[in-house]
């Protein structure tokens, strides 16, 4: 069982670049590991850190005006190769959701299979966001996934997104795949007894 999602309410980090692919979020020499410990302090491994392991200053994670547990990110993220690990990271870095206006459709299977909520927002609404927490890194973002809405907090602006009913039910429950099964358990015995 995972954290259930309900509703977020937090912070952003705003990362306004277009086309992240899965080998920017997390370099392909950090995939040797098989369980999904440890792949937070790797995202955006080339972005955050110099050739000597240093934090680049410049670079809105090591930023201590941004903080929280939504990235809001430019179009089309999480395009490239498939990896799993790519959810893992950013996970694994304590985000809970990444809104952009487009994302790779494995991308957005691999994050909500592992329990990170992709927001597809309109491209207005993005820059909205954007601006709003680039003027003020406070601003607040609430995602309400029952209402399927996310609102810029200070301004009231929100709007609504799409999530299929199954992984809605998975991530409102905290369930993977296979806790989804167990916990239809007896609809399934019911099921098979009727057949016989």
């Amino acid at each position: 069982m995972r954290n259930k999602f309900t509703t977020l309410t937090s912070t952003a980090v705003p990362l306004p670049i277009e086309n992240i692919d899965t080998d920017q979020i997390i370099p392909a020499r950090f995939l040797k590991a098989t369980t999904r410990e440890g792949f937070g302090a790797n995202l955006f491994r080339d972005w955050r850190y110099d050739a000597a392991g240093n934090p680049k200053s410049d670079f809105v994670l090591n930023s201590p005006r941004y903080g929280g547990e939504i990235l809001v990110a430019g179009k089309n993220f999480g395009c490239g190769s498939s990896r799993e690990h790519a959810a893992w990271a950013i996970a694994g870095a304590g985000f809970r959701a990444v809104v952009s206006s487009f994302f790779a459709d494995i991308f957005r299977n691999n994050a909500l299979n592992n329990g990170l909520l992709p927001v597809t927002v309109s491209e207005a609404m993005l820059a909205d966001i954007f601006a709003a927490v680039e003027r003020d890194p406070a601003t607040q973002l609430k995602i309400d996934l029952e209402a399927q809405t996310i609102e810029i907090v200070g301004t009231g602006r929100r709007e609504s997104f799409e999530i299929t009913a199954y992984k809605k039910q998975c991530l409102m429950n905290g369930y993977d795949d296979v806790d989804y099964l167990v916990s239809i358990r007896p609809e399934i015995e019911a099921f098979e007894h009727k057949r016989r």
